[in-house]
Order: structure tokens, then sequence, then C-alpha cells
């Protein structure tokens, strides 16, 4: 296990996130996944987050990542969400055929968190603090 640390704390954080074309459009090509990881890479730094691993289908992307308790997750995946519609429609004037309006992302994402013991493990060994 690889803990990450600042001044005041140790924390591993990983997190899931699922992020849609709008309207389910069939628009993500590997070309059109590969820049839309670069912008990911590009940006996650200033939001301290780091990129695990990436895939895609055609219309959705799977990202893993880190991030550092102090990350604002809501505020990057708009940042990402908003530079990446913009550079991708810019990049790729196939896709505004099929999204001819200013999103390229659904409005919704999905975001979990990974890794660590299962819920019921961690309830369990809180319950069992203070016993002997």
């Amino acid at each position: 296990m690889e803990l990450e640390s600042n001044n005041h704390s140790v924390f591993l954080m990983h997190y899931h996130l699922a992020l849609v074309v709008k309207y389910r459009r069939r628009v993500i090509t590997d070309a059109v996944s590969d820049r839309a990881r670069e912008i990911f890479e590009r940006i996650a730094p200033t939001y301290g987050i780091t990129l695990k691993e990436w895939n895609h289908d055609v219309d959705h992307v799977h990202m893993l990542f880190r991030a550092q308790p102090k990350t604002e997750l809501s505020k990057f995946i708009c940042a990402y969400k908003s530079a990446s519609s913009r550079l991708l429609k810019k990049e790729f004037p196939e896709i505004r055929r099929k999204l001819w309006k200013e999103y390229f992302w659904s409005r919704s994402f999905c975001l979990l968190t990974t890794g660590g013991a299962p819920i019921e493990v961690i309830r369990r060994y809180i319950e069992s603090q203070g016993r002997k």
C-alpha cells in the first residue's frame, strides 16, 4: 500500500469516475479518447489528482485516479468536462455532426470511492475498538 502524506495527514484516496457523452452519442474513438486523456492529465495536477487508469467505450469513459484530502472533486470534474468538451469539439469536427449543441458530456457523472477494505470489515474494526 502506497500512502501519500502532507504536513498534517497521511492518506490514500482512489476514485472511479465515469463520464457519459451527451445523449449517449457514439463519438469516442481511440483518437478522441487519447486526446481526452491528455486533457485530463494536463488539468489534474492543478487539483492534486494523479491518473492511474483510463479506458473508454464509444459513448463513455472510465478513469481511476488518486486525489488528496484538499482536492475539490466537483470543481475538478466541472473544469475537466468544460475544457475537454470545448477542445474535443474543436479538434474533432466530426463530433459536431452528432452533438450540435455546446455540450459534449452529459450533465451527470458517476464518482465512486475505491480501494481499501469492504465497508463491513471497516465497520467491524471500528466496533471492536476498545475491546480486548
